[in-house]
């Protein structure tokens, strides 16, 4: 569990009431939160919610009319007015959405201006300012004052002034607030890449939802008070072993603070581990599956040609019967043939010799007869 060492800026029960005459108006209403460092965090609310004024509270520019801001483990709003600016010019940077930038000067004087209130030597000073102006894009210039550049160039000055002494916080009143689309993502883009590299924490105030996709933590605020608070996934640098962290969304109105602290890092080193468990173990199933399968088909290509070759040996089988049995019957019919013929050649014989021997009788008895009956010869006398 990261402790409170790690916040950078603590908000406790702030409260900023303005009073108009009888009329008392509470600008911010009892707000508490907390950002670490490095964090990007935006102040998202429509227009006269109470976020600038809670980021102007924040910054010391204004007084609090009860409550806590503790930035660095100090209180702010117990400094003096001495000890509050030489904080403010040691710790933070501001970018502004109306720029703020002195006419009379150039590019390279507006970058400059606080590096002397540092106390920095002119040839160092010079030398950061042009560098941090070649950073934004604007080496070719350094010379020009801000009138003779456009709005997005002067705010690229702002952002090059704001980071050139390397506070450990920015604060950002709506940045883009006067720039277009294309414009308004290039300043966007340059700010988060700045913080990124030096890992500087940044405190945003903005009313377009689409600024907030920048942002680490999104406090919405409605009516001088905090609806919830929103989350998102934190990608930092660290510099000394800081973990990143995910966390998740709070809601505020319970009065709960919940703070979850993992270590991506391990978790998606075994996360990736049982995937390539998981994918190796689908291959070696999948190669015993397929192992199986052929197993199976050559049992069953086994099985079928062994099924053919009983086939055959059947058919053969058959065949040899039916060939037995046709022999069988052409050696029947060639039998009863030969006896059929044999019987009519014994007919055939028989029947002419009855015939023979009947006839031969029937011969001699007429002649038989035929003798018997002639009457017997008279003889005549001369």
């Amino acid at each position: 569990m990261i402790g409170k060492a790690e916040n950078i800026i603590e908000v406790r029960n702030v409260k900023k009431i303005y009073r108009m005459g009888r009329e008392r108006i509470c600008a911010v209403d009892d707000v508490s939160f907390t950002i670490r460092r490095g964090e990007f965090c935006c102040l998202y609310g429509v227009s006269g919610s109470g976020k600038s004024t809670l980021l102007n509270l924040m910054a010391g520019i204004e007084k609090l009319s009860s409550g806590q801001i503790i930035i660095k483990g100090q209180n702010i709003h117990r400094m003096g007015e001495k000890g509050l600016a030489k904080f403010r010019q040691n710790n933070l940077g501001f970018v502004f959405q109306s720029y703020n930038l002195m006419n009379s000067m150039t590019a390279l004087e507006n970058v400059e201006l606080p590096l002397i209130f540092k106390h920095i030597i002119g040839r160092k000073r010079r030398k950061m300012a042009k560098d941090m102006l070649a950073k934004v894009g604007l080496k070719s210039r350094l010379k020009h004052r801000p009138k003779e550049m456009s709005g997005g160039q002067q705010q690229r000055v702002g952002i090059a002034r704001a980071f050139v002494g390397k506070p450990e916080i920015v604060f950002a009143d709506e940045p883009t607030g006067n720039l277009d689309s294309k414009t308004s993502k290039e300043v966007m883009d340059l700010i988060k890449e700045m913080a990124k590299a030096n890992h500087q924490t940044i405190v945003m105030v903005t009313h377009d939802k689409r600024l907030t996709e920048y942002a680490d933590k999104i406090i919405h605020i409605f009516d001088g008070k905090i609806e919830n608070i929103e989350l998102i996934e934190r990608v930092t640098q660290p510099a000394e072993n800081v973990p990143s962290e995910t966390i998740i969304e709070q809601n505020i109105n319970t009065e709960q603070s919940i703070e979850v602290d993992q270590n991506i890092e391990a978790e998606q080193n075994v996360v990736t581990e049982q995937n390539i468990d998981v994918e190796q173990n689908i291959d070696v199933k999948q190669n015993i599956n397929e192992k199986q399968n052929i197993d199976v088909k050559q049992n069953i290509n086994e099985k079928q040609n062994t099924d053919i070759e009983q086939n055959t040996d059947a058919e053969q089988i058959v065949n040899a019967k039916q060939n037995i049995n046709a022999e069988q019957n052409i050696d029947v019919k060639q039998n009863i043939n030969e006896k059929q013929n044999t019987d009519i050649e014994q007919n055939t014989d028989t029947e002419p010799n009855i015939d023979v021997e009947q006839n031969t009788d029937a011969e001699q008895i007429v002649d038989k007869e035929e003798v018997t009956e002639q009457p017997p010869e008279t003889s005549v006398a001369v």
